[in-house]
């Protein structure tokens, strides 16, 4: 079937701040567009060379708004300071960065914008695709998409968004690339002991909780493990990191495009909350999990209740001790390990690309 919009505008950021969670599903969605016949284009206002050239190799367009100005009308949303503008200015930015055409979708993925702002940018464009995760602000949309699993998740958005708009939710929705929705197929949940450990905090990790749990596991007679570490090309503590690998005897990963190959050949995970959640799940990969930002910790938690991983807690309350007993203990369970592994493993299919190509097509 023929796709219906032609042109698609998507508004997303990424910094050390906000991570490249954000960032990396909306690419992904983006990039399913592409395939699907698509004009694309990306509008930010905080984004790194090297992610730019991410658009670059997708055949996104790019429109960077000015990130050098004051905040002097800041609104009072909890996530207000990832914007680096007021609301307002951001808007007329965008606006302006849109400004040469109508556009079939636009897709808003930004915890500092809401109702205010959509409602205007309909001047722009058809309709409109909210991602979120956190449920706390209004909405002026015609999608929503939350792919996280929430216990509450049927009435989180309840009076928050028009009669009209339909709810994409939980992790069928889960927007991973197309190499995971191959890679399930081919895996089977866990059943032996484990051999290899795959250690993933994100794409930012400031406070290199990376680090603290290679110390952690290196405490240990891990040497029967083939460990994997994966960090971004920005991590703060990259040379430390390779250094101390290299010490331990695990493997660095810089910047890998070779994710999902890591996540099927693991047997554990340690690793933070977002969008790696649906990832580890979707190959069903057994994990730790250590909740890096406030937004993630819902999820963590709704994670653990479902039976899906193990949550230790917040970085912040998550001593590296912590950590390294809780591995020792998951390893010494395979019972428990297998468990895991299933019920991760039917969580996620990932199919849920196609799925939300499908409802924008409606």
């Amino acid at each position: 079937m023929k796709f219906k919009a032609q042109k698609i505008a998507l508004r997303v950021d990424a910094s050390s701040q906000i991570g490249t969670g954000h960032f990396i599903r909306c690419l992904t969605l983006a990039n399913a567009l592409r395939e699907r016949g698509v004009y694309t284009r990306f509008i930010s206002r905080h984004l790194s060379e090297h992610l730019r050239s991410k658009l670059a190799v997708g055949g996104h367009e790019f429109a960077l708004l000015d990130a050098d100005q004051n905040m002097m009308d800041a609104d009072d949303l909890a996530h207000t300071s990832w914007l680096g503008v007021s609301q307002e200015q951001d808007t007329a930015d965008s606006i302006q960065a849109l400004s040469d055409g109508k556009w079939d979708w636009l897709i808003v993925d930004h915890y500092a914008l809401d109702v205010r702002w959509e409602s205007t940018l309909r001047q722009v464009a058809k309709k409109i695709l909210v991602i979120d995760d956190i449920a706390d602000r209004q909405h002026d949309c015609d999608l929503l998409l939350d792919q996280n699993l929430y216990a509450d998740m049927n009435t989180r958005y309840t009076g928050k968004v028009p009669v009209h708009c339909q709810l994409l939710l939980g992790p069928r929705y889960a927007l991973l690339r197309d190499e995971f929705r191959r890679l399930h197929g081919q895996v089977k949940p866990r059943s032996a002991p484990a051999e290899r450990v795959l250690i993933f905090f994100g794409g930012a990790d400031t406070d290199n909780y990376t680090g603290q749990t290679m110390k952690a596991l290196s405490q240990i007679n891990i040497s029967a493990l083939h460990v994997d570490v994966v960090i971004g090309a920005q991590h703060p503590c990259r040379e430390q990191i390779e250094t101390e690998c290299v010490q331990h005897g695990f493997i660095c990963h810089v910047e890998t495009n070779q994710m999902a190959e890591l996540m099927a050949a693991a047997d554990l995970a340690i690793g933070a909350g977002g969008s790696a959640c649906w990832e580890r799940c979707c190959l069903g990969l057994p994990t730790l999990l250590v909740s890096l930002a406030t937004n993630q910790i819902n999820i963590a938690k709704s994670l653990d209740l479902f039976g899906v991983c193990i949550y230790l807690g917040s970085s912040k309350s998550t001593s590296p001790l912590k950590v390294r007993d809780a591995f020792v203990s998951l390893l010494n369970r395979q019972e428990l390990q297998e468990e895991l592994s299933r019920k991760a493993y039917s969580l996620v299919d990932g199919l849920g690309v196609d799925r939300v190509c499908q409802e924008m097509n409606h």
